[in-house]
């Protein structure tokens, strides 16, 4: 049953999301309204297209959703993929979104305070970075998990990761190599 519908709200979202969807639906509005005077704009007239447009609009709303849900889900995967494979990343990541929202607020002041600090240092031209605010990773460290708050609600200023150096450019390396 669930396969069945997951095809069927796959293959619906794709021909409703297409160009002639979108052509036949204007047209049936252009023919709904040349259609007006022949019925005297009558009632019926206007019935007929809103019972047909809100029919419409309730089942597509669960077609789509069932297809972002999918999008969101296979994205997610890919996600966590990515972060379980790049050295150094937060692991803790790998779930935020069963975080409740003043842990992902917290988490967001955490990257905006980090995002701060880069555009600071890159202002000034540091080239390096810190070690971090004394958080649990430390140097070289996975930056612990505290930066999602953890269950107990913690996750302040000390469980920031460490600050990442600044990356050089293609013609910093060049020249690096060269000399």
């Amino acid at each position: 049953m669930n396969n069945l519908f997951r095809k069927f709200a796959h293959k619906t979202s794709e021909l409703v999301g297409s160009p002639w969807a979108f052509i036949v639906a204007a047209a049936v509005i252009v023919v709904w309204a040349i259609a007006g005077p022949i019925f005297h704009f009558s009632d019926t007239w206007q019935l007929t297209v809103n019972t047909g447009t809100t029919i419409i609009t309730f089942l597509m709303v669960f077609l789509i959703q069932n297809t972002q849900n999918r999008d969101a889900t296979a994205i997610h995967l890919k996600l966590d993929e990515l972060i379980r494979g790049v050295k150094g990343a937060r692991t803790g990541m790998v779930a935020l979104e069963d975080l409740n929202d003043e842990q992902l607020a917290r988490l967001k002041h955490e990257f905006d305070r980090m995002h701060q600090r880069f555009d600071d240092e890159g202002d000034e031209g540091g080239e390096g970075g810190e070690g971090g605010e004394g958080g649990e990773g430390g140097e070289g460290g996975e930056g612990g998990e505290g930066g999602e708050g953890g269950e107990g609600g913690e996750g302040g200023e000390g469980d920031a990761p460490p600050k990442q150096p600044r990356r050089q450019s293609r013609d910093e390396r060049s020249a690096q190599r060269a000399s």
